[in-house]
Protein backbone atom coordinates (compact mmCIF):
# COMPACT_ATOMS: atom_id res chain seq x y z
CA UNK A 1 0.00 0.00 0.00
CA UNK A 2 3.00 2.50 0.80
CA UNK A 3 3.76 2.39 -3.18
CA UNK A 4 -0.20 3.63 -4.13
CA UNK A 5 -0.21 7.63 -4.55
CA UNK A 6 -3.97 8.78 -2.93
CA UNK A 7 -4.60 12.06 -1.21
CA UNK A 8 -4.93 11.72 2.84
CA UNK A 9 -7.82 14.89 2.58
CA UNK A 10 -8.40 13.12 6.13
CA UNK A 11 -5.21 14.67 7.54
CA UNK A 12 -7.61 18.38 7.80
CA UNK A 13 -10.11 16.35 9.70
CA UNK A 14 -7.79 15.14 12.73
CA UNK A 15 -8.94 17.69 15.12
CA UNK A 16 -11.68 20.06 16.22
CA UNK A 17 -9.20 22.37 15.71
CA UNK A 18 -7.82 22.02 12.30
CA UNK A 19 -11.47 21.38 11.26
CA UNK A 20 -12.39 24.64 12.93
CA UNK A 21 -9.39 25.86 10.82
CA UNK A 22 -10.47 24.58 7.60
CA UNK A 23 -14.16 25.34 7.56
CA UNK A 24 -15.33 27.27 4.73
CA UNK A 25 -18.64 28.41 6.10
CA UNK A 26 -19.75 29.77 9.41
CA UNK A 27 -23.18 30.54 10.73
CA UNK A 28 -23.13 33.86 12.93
CA UNK A 29 -26.03 34.85 15.30
CA UNK A 30 -25.49 38.46 12.96
CA UNK A 31 -26.82 36.32 10.14
CA UNK A 32 -30.48 35.58 12.04
CA UNK A 33 -33.67 37.34 11.16
CA UNK A 34 -36.14 36.66 13.78
CA UNK A 35 -40.14 36.64 12.84
CA UNK A 36 -42.41 38.04 15.67
CA UNK A 37 -46.59 37.82 15.34
CA UNK A 38 -48.29 40.87 16.87
CA UNK A 39 -51.77 40.89 17.68
CA UNK A 40 -54.50 43.03 19.06
CA UNK A 41 -56.17 42.53 22.70
CA UNK A 42 -54.29 42.38 25.94
CA UNK A 43 -52.21 39.69 27.90
CA UNK A 44 -52.36 37.46 24.81
CA UNK A 45 -49.61 34.82 24.32
CA UNK A 46 -51.29 32.27 21.89
CA UNK A 47 -49.28 29.65 20.63
CA UNK A 48 -49.56 28.39 17.53
CA UNK A 49 -50.67 24.67 17.07
CA UNK A 50 -48.66 23.60 14.05
CA UNK A 51 -45.17 25.79 15.18
CA UNK A 52 -44.39 24.58 18.54
CA UNK A 53 -43.12 27.41 20.64
CA UNK A 54 -44.12 30.17 18.24
CA UNK A 55 -46.38 32.76 19.48
CA UNK A 56 -48.61 35.63 18.53
CA UNK A 57 -48.54 38.22 21.38
CA UNK A 58 -50.32 41.19 22.03
CA UNK A 59 -48.56 44.84 22.40
CA UNK A 60 -48.66 44.68 26.14
CA UNK A 61 -46.40 41.32 26.00
CA UNK A 62 -44.48 41.93 23.03
CA UNK A 63 -41.74 43.65 25.03
CA UNK A 64 -40.60 40.81 27.17
CA UNK A 65 -40.08 39.15 23.97
CA UNK A 66 -38.21 41.80 21.91
CA UNK A 67 -35.72 41.85 24.84
CA UNK A 68 -34.90 38.78 24.55
CA UNK A 69 -34.14 38.87 21.18
CA UNK A 70 -32.00 41.86 21.94
CA UNK A 71 -30.49 40.14 24.72
CA UNK A 72 -29.07 37.03 22.61
CA UNK A 73 -27.96 39.36 20.21
CA UNK A 74 -29.97 39.01 16.98
CA UNK A 75 -29.79 42.10 14.62
CA UNK A 76 -33.14 41.99 13.35
CA UNK A 77 -36.67 41.48 13.44
CA UNK A 78 -39.19 41.28 11.07
CA UNK A 79 -42.98 41.74 12.15
CA UNK A 80 -46.31 40.24 11.04
CA UNK A 81 -49.08 41.68 12.08
CA UNK A 82 -52.36 39.31 12.84
CA UNK A 83 -55.41 42.06 13.15
CA UNK A 84 -59.06 41.19 14.30
CA UNK A 85 -60.87 43.51 11.93
CA UNK A 86 -60.44 42.57 7.91
CA UNK A 87 -61.99 43.49 4.81
CA UNK A 88 -61.93 43.39 1.07
CA UNK A 89 -59.18 45.90 0.36
CA UNK A 90 -56.96 45.02 3.43
CA UNK A 91 -57.64 48.58 5.15
CA UNK A 92 -55.63 47.74 8.53
CA UNK A 93 -52.59 46.68 6.37
CA UNK A 94 -52.21 50.38 5.49
CA UNK A 95 -53.72 52.20 8.39
CA UNK A 96 -50.99 54.15 10.49
CA UNK A 97 -52.89 52.58 13.52
CA UNK A 98 -52.73 49.02 12.40
CA UNK A 99 -51.28 46.22 14.60
CA UNK A 100 -47.96 46.03 12.37
CA UNK A 101 -47.51 50.12 12.56
CA UNK A 102 -48.14 49.37 16.65
CA UNK A 103 -45.95 47.02 16.89
CA UNK A 104 -42.91 48.61 15.18
CA UNK A 105 -43.14 52.28 16.86
CA UNK A 106 -43.55 50.08 20.31
CA UNK A 107 -40.33 48.23 19.29
CA UNK A 108 -38.07 50.63 18.24
CA UNK A 109 -39.38 53.33 21.15
CA UNK A 110 -38.01 50.70 23.50
CA UNK A 111 -34.99 48.79 21.15
CA UNK A 112 -34.20 51.94 18.71
CA UNK A 113 -30.74 50.01 18.06
CA UNK A 114 -32.33 46.73 16.83
CA UNK A 115 -33.67 46.31 12.83
CA UNK A 116 -36.90 46.14 12.62
CA UNK A 117 -38.26 44.98 9.24
CA UNK A 118 -41.79 44.90 8.10
CA UNK A 119 -43.70 42.26 6.21
CA UNK A 120 -45.80 44.21 3.62
CA UNK A 121 -48.84 41.91 2.45
CA UNK A 122 -52.39 42.32 2.65
CA UNK A 123 -53.08 38.63 3.03
CA UNK A 124 -53.64 38.98 6.30
CA UNK A 125 -56.04 42.42 6.42
CA UNK A 126 -58.27 40.88 3.81
CA UNK A 127 -61.47 38.90 4.66
CA UNK A 128 -60.73 36.88 1.47
CA UNK A 129 -57.01 36.21 2.52
CA UNK A 130 -55.57 36.72 -1.22
CA UNK A 131 -52.69 39.27 -1.39
CA UNK A 132 -54.54 41.49 -3.51
CA UNK A 133 -57.56 43.51 -5.06
CA UNK A 134 -60.18 40.85 -6.51
CA UNK A 135 -62.87 41.82 -8.61
CA UNK A 136 -65.16 38.91 -9.73
CA UNK A 137 -62.82 35.94 -8.39
CA UNK A 138 -59.94 37.81 -9.80
CA UNK A 139 -56.86 39.28 -7.73
CA UNK A 140 -55.98 42.25 -9.82
CA UNK A 141 -52.56 43.39 -10.38
CA UNK A 142 -52.21 47.00 -10.62
CA UNK A 143 -54.62 48.28 -8.31
CA UNK A 144 -52.74 46.14 -5.55
CA UNK A 145 -49.87 48.38 -6.46
CA UNK A 146 -51.33 51.32 -4.95
CA UNK A 147 -52.36 49.66 -1.56
CA UNK A 148 -49.21 48.09 -1.42
CA UNK A 149 -47.41 50.97 -1.26
CA UNK A 150 -49.26 52.54 0.88
CA UNK A 151 -48.79 50.25 3.30
CA UNK A 152 -45.02 50.37 3.11
CA UNK A 153 -45.43 54.70 3.48
CA UNK A 154 -46.95 53.70 6.95
CA UNK A 155 -44.70 50.88 8.04
CA UNK A 156 -41.93 53.54 7.18
CA UNK A 157 -43.62 56.66 9.41
CA UNK A 158 -43.95 54.15 11.93
CA UNK A 159 -39.99 53.64 12.42
CA UNK A 160 -39.59 50.32 10.12
CA UNK A 161 -35.92 50.47 9.03
CA UNK A 162 -36.48 47.83 5.83
CA UNK A 163 -39.85 47.07 4.09
CA UNK A 164 -40.14 43.18 2.72
CA UNK A 165 -43.18 43.36 0.20
CA UNK A 166 -44.42 39.84 0.12
CA UNK A 167 -47.20 39.90 -2.57
CA UNK A 168 -45.69 39.11 -5.42
CA UNK A 169 -47.60 41.52 -7.63
CA UNK A 170 -46.20 42.45 -10.94
CA UNK A 171 -43.89 45.64 -10.57
CA UNK A 172 -44.65 45.60 -6.46
CA UNK A 173 -41.00 46.85 -5.69
CA UNK A 174 -41.27 50.05 -8.67
CA UNK A 175 -44.48 51.15 -7.05
CA UNK A 176 -43.40 50.76 -3.01
CA UNK A 177 -39.77 52.36 -4.32
CA UNK A 178 -41.45 54.97 -5.73
CA UNK A 179 -44.38 55.56 -2.97
CA UNK A 180 -41.25 55.80 -0.66
CA UNK A 181 -39.00 58.52 -2.20
CA UNK A 182 -42.38 60.27 -2.56
CA UNK A 183 -42.59 60.52 0.77
CA UNK A 184 -39.28 61.35 1.92
CA UNK A 185 -38.13 57.88 3.01
CA UNK A 186 -35.54 57.79 0.29
CA UNK A 187 -32.99 55.62 2.34
CA UNK A 188 -35.26 53.29 3.30
CA UNK A 189 -34.38 49.71 1.92
CA UNK A 190 -36.59 47.14 0.02
CA UNK A 191 -35.94 43.41 1.04
CA UNK A 192 -38.11 41.76 -1.67
CA UNK A 193 -39.82 38.34 -1.60
CA UNK A 194 -38.06 38.20 -4.99
CA UNK A 195 -38.44 34.39 -5.47
CA UNK A 196 -41.63 33.17 -3.77
CA UNK A 197 -42.83 29.82 -4.52
CA UNK A 198 -46.26 28.60 -4.52
CA UNK A 199 -45.60 26.13 -2.12
CA UNK A 200 -46.91 23.27 0.07
CA UNK A 201 -44.32 24.21 2.72
CA UNK A 202 -46.11 27.73 4.19
CA UNK A 203 -48.93 25.62 5.99
CA UNK A 204 -48.18 26.57 9.62
CA UNK A 205 -47.48 30.30 8.85
CA UNK A 206 -51.04 30.24 7.47
CA UNK A 207 -52.08 29.47 10.98
CA UNK A 208 -50.31 32.13 12.93
CA UNK A 209 -51.07 34.84 10.46
CA UNK A 210 -54.88 33.78 10.08
CA UNK A 211 -54.01 34.06 6.17
CA UNK A 212 -55.28 31.21 4.41
CA UNK A 213 -57.37 32.16 0.92
CA UNK A 214 -61.02 32.10 1.68
CA UNK A 215 -60.92 30.27 -1.84
CA UNK A 216 -59.01 28.95 -4.50
CA UNK A 217 -54.82 29.13 -4.56
CA UNK A 218 -52.18 31.74 -4.95
CA UNK A 219 -50.60 29.97 -8.25
CA UNK A 220 -51.46 33.19 -10.27
CA UNK A 221 -49.08 34.89 -8.60
CA UNK A 222 -46.77 32.96 -6.56
CA UNK A 223 -44.18 31.21 -8.85
CA UNK A 224 -44.31 27.29 -9.74
CA UNK A 225 -41.78 25.14 -7.89
CA UNK A 226 -40.76 23.38 -11.02
CA UNK A 227 -38.97 27.17 -12.48
CA UNK A 228 -35.72 27.13 -11.83
CA UNK A 229 -34.89 30.35 -14.66
CA UNK A 230 -38.35 32.02 -13.96
CA UNK A 231 -36.25 32.92 -10.19
CA UNK A 232 -33.70 34.86 -12.08
CA UNK A 233 -35.97 37.18 -14.09
CA UNK A 234 -37.97 37.60 -10.99
CA UNK A 235 -34.41 38.76 -9.39
CA UNK A 236 -33.48 40.77 -12.49
CA UNK A 237 -36.99 42.65 -12.29
CA UNK A 238 -36.55 43.43 -8.65
CA UNK A 239 -33.32 44.58 -8.82
CA UNK A 240 -33.98 46.86 -11.70
CA UNK A 241 -36.78 48.34 -9.97
CA UNK A 242 -34.79 49.22 -6.88
CA UNK A 243 -34.79 46.52 -4.24
CA UNK A 244 -31.80 46.27 -2.01
CA UNK A 245 -31.93 42.76 -0.70
CA UNK A 246 -33.44 39.77 -2.43
CA UNK A 247 -35.41 36.39 -0.23
CA UNK A 248 -35.59 32.92 -1.97
CA UNK A 249 -38.56 31.88 -0.12
CA UNK A 250 -38.69 28.61 0.84
CA UNK A 251 -35.10 28.07 1.57
CA UNK A 252 -34.56 24.30 2.14
CA UNK A 253 -36.21 23.25 -1.23
CA UNK A 254 -34.72 25.74 -3.53
CA UNK A 255 -31.06 25.63 -2.18
CA UNK A 256 -29.69 25.32 -5.96
CA UNK A 257 -32.31 28.26 -6.56
CA UNK A 258 -30.44 30.33 -3.70
CA UNK A 259 -26.99 29.74 -5.33
CA UNK A 260 -28.32 31.11 -8.94
CA UNK A 261 -29.74 33.94 -7.73
CA UNK A 262 -26.33 35.03 -5.54
CA UNK A 263 -24.57 34.58 -8.65
CA UNK A 264 -26.74 36.02 -10.99
CA UNK A 265 -27.14 39.05 -8.73
CA UNK A 266 -24.34 39.52 -6.20
CA UNK A 267 -26.56 40.97 -3.85
CA UNK A 268 -27.84 40.41 -0.52
CA UNK A 269 -29.71 37.09 -0.35
CA UNK A 270 -32.24 36.24 2.47
CA UNK A 271 -32.88 32.92 2.63
CA UNK A 272 -36.50 32.10 4.26
CA UNK A 273 -36.55 29.17 6.80
CA UNK A 274 -39.86 28.76 6.59
CA UNK A 275 -42.69 27.58 8.65
CA UNK A 276 -43.64 24.41 7.56
CA UNK A 277 -39.29 23.58 7.52
CA UNK A 278 -39.39 24.66 11.36
CA UNK A 279 -42.41 22.68 12.11
CA UNK A 280 -41.20 19.32 10.34
CA UNK A 281 -37.94 19.39 12.75
CA UNK A 282 -39.87 20.39 15.50
CA UNK A 283 -42.02 16.99 15.19
CA UNK A 284 -39.34 14.83 14.44
CA UNK A 285 -37.51 16.36 17.83
CA UNK A 286 -40.45 16.11 19.86
CA UNK A 287 -40.74 12.32 18.74
CA UNK A 288 -36.90 11.53 19.63
CA UNK A 289 -36.46 10.67 16.07
CA UNK A 290 -33.67 13.42 15.28
CA UNK A 291 -31.25 15.82 17.31
CA UNK A 292 -32.78 19.41 16.59
CA UNK A 293 -30.12 21.75 17.50
CA UNK A 294 -27.31 19.21 14.95
CA UNK A 295 -29.99 18.91 12.49
CA UNK A 296 -31.03 23.05 12.69
CA UNK A 297 -27.46 23.59 12.48
CA UNK A 298 -26.80 21.29 9.44
CA UNK A 299 -29.91 23.11 7.46
CA UNK A 300 -29.04 26.66 8.40
CA UNK A 301 -25.38 26.19 7.36
CA UNK A 302 -26.56 24.62 3.99
CA UNK A 303 -28.31 27.79 3.33
CA UNK A 304 -25.18 30.24 4.32
CA UNK A 305 -23.04 27.41 2.12
CA UNK A 306 -25.74 28.03 -1.05
CA UNK A 307 -24.92 31.60 -0.86
CA UNK A 308 -27.73 33.15 1.13
CA UNK A 309 -26.28 36.09 3.71
CA UNK A 310 -28.48 36.41 5.71
CA UNK A 311 -31.75 33.60 7.06
CA UNK A 312 -34.54 34.50 8.48
CA UNK A 313 -35.91 31.92 10.63
CA UNK A 314 -38.07 30.41 13.75
CA UNK A 315 -35.42 28.79 15.00
CA UNK A 316 -33.45 31.96 15.38
CA UNK A 317 -33.34 32.19 19.72
CA UNK A 318 -32.47 29.03 20.01
CA UNK A 319 -29.34 29.32 17.46
CA UNK A 320 -28.30 32.16 18.87
CA UNK A 321 -28.20 30.42 22.21
CA UNK A 322 -26.33 27.11 20.63
CA UNK A 323 -23.34 29.61 19.03
CA UNK A 324 -22.94 31.25 22.61
CA UNK A 325 -22.07 28.24 24.21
Amino acid sequence: MTDVNFRRHRRLRQSSSIRSMVRETSLHTEDLIYPIFVTEGENVKNEVASMPGVFQFSLDLLDAEVSEVVHLGIPAVIVFGVPHDKDDVGTSAYHDHGIVQQGIRQIKEAHPDLTVIADTCLCQFTDHGHCGVIEEGKILNDPTLDLLAKTAVSQAKAGADIIAPSNMMDGFVAAIRHGLDEAGFVDVPIMSYAVKYSSAFYGPFRDAAHSSPKFGDRKTYQMDPANRLEALREAESDMEEGADFLIVKPALSYLDVIREVKDFSGYPIVAYNVSGEYSMIKAASINGWIDEKSVVLEKLLSMKRAGADLILTYFAKDVARWLKK
